[in-house]
């Protein structure tokens, strides 16, 4: 066996294409069996057709196609036969050219570069992007009452929060204050019952402030446009963010389920207008006025 012969079949010897342009591992097999039986100078190759099925796996028309390959290929010519065995000699002179490592590392790169873009592409696909939410610029935003904030993610740090006796929604609450929040809002018992159930472990960064929702001037906008001034909108807001922060949801779009909770607050509030007071009745129970007199000593103070 000689090294000069196996390392030209291994690295130096032109690489054969099949008719669709790829590498030829065939017939490359078959030469580096060749070359652990040629001589120094590439020549005096015999081994059987036997030997290389042996050492390559092949069976037998494979390799016979392979040889044939590459005698055409001119990397290996018949010199002779002895004992019935073709004898080879190797073109130890042919060397490939050495695009063809330029050309395997630029292949390469090419695919690192693709996976990256995939990879990229798969964690966009998990964020939505809305439509509804409108970006506004710190330098336009002109109004006093707007509170600018180094952080864009938490765009309610300014708002208007009413203050209620009731733990629900209470739309015609009469005190109402605008004052900037240092921290994000937690929700307490205090105003539930009379007595302070002190502060509620809320999560400081909920998957609501990750998310990035904040109330925009189109939100605003649809609201009042909607339900008109039967809904408070930043009183709702702060609502919804306060439950959505202590639940730690995660929702596909933040606006739309926005949306979904002024509604319900504007349904809860018509039906509680449709209701009829209660009045007291024997034995310490309540029940509605059931009649138009009933209604009319109700609001006469009977």
């Amino acid at each position: 066996m000689s090294t000069e012969a196996v390392t030209w079949a291994m690295d130096d010897a032109p690489m054969l294409l099949t008719d669709k342009g790829k590498p030829d591992t065939t017939s490359r097999h078959v030469l580096q069996a060749l070359a652990e039986h040629a001589h120094k100078d590439g020549g005096g190759a015999h081994p059987s057709a036997l030997r290389i099925q042996y050492r390559t796996g092949y069976d037998r028309r494979t390799v016979q196609r392979a040889l044939r390959r590459l005698e055409t290929g001119g990397l290996i010519q018949k010199t002779g036969e002895t004992s019935g065995r073709t004898i080879w000699k190797l073109a130890l002179h042919l060397k490939r050219p050495a695009t063809d490592w330029a050309d395997l590392e630029r292949e390469e790169e090419s695919e690192r570069q693709a996976a990256a873009e995939r990879k990229r592409r798969s964690r966009a696909k998990r964020v939505t992007h809305s439509t509804s939410v409108t970006v506004t610029e710190s330098a336009s935003v002109t109004d006093g009452d707007v509170t600018h904030s180094a952080s864009v993610s938490h765009a309610l740090e300014m708002r208007d929060v009413t203050h209620s006796a009731s733990g629900r929604h209470a739309l015609n609450a009469a005190l109402t204050t605008n004052q900037p929040s240092v921290e994000p809002p937690t929700t307490t018992g205090a105003d539930v019952g009379g007595e302070g159930a002190g502060p509620r472990a809320l999560p400081q960064n909920a998957p609501i402030d990750d998310d990035g929702f904040a109330l925009t001037d189109a939100m605003r906008r649809w609201a009042l446009d909607t339900f008109g001034p039967a809904i408070d909108v930043d009183y709702e807001t702060a609502q919804f963010v306060d439950h959505h922060r202590a639940e730690a949801s995660r929702r596909n779009n933040w606006p739309t389920e926005w949306q979904k909770w002024i509604r319900r607050s504007a349904k809860w509030a018509s039906e509680r207008q449709q209701r009829p007071p209660l009045r007291a009745v024997s034995g310490g129970a309540w029940r509605p006025y059931t009649n138009p007199v009933d209604v009319s000593a109700y609001e006469n103070g009977f």
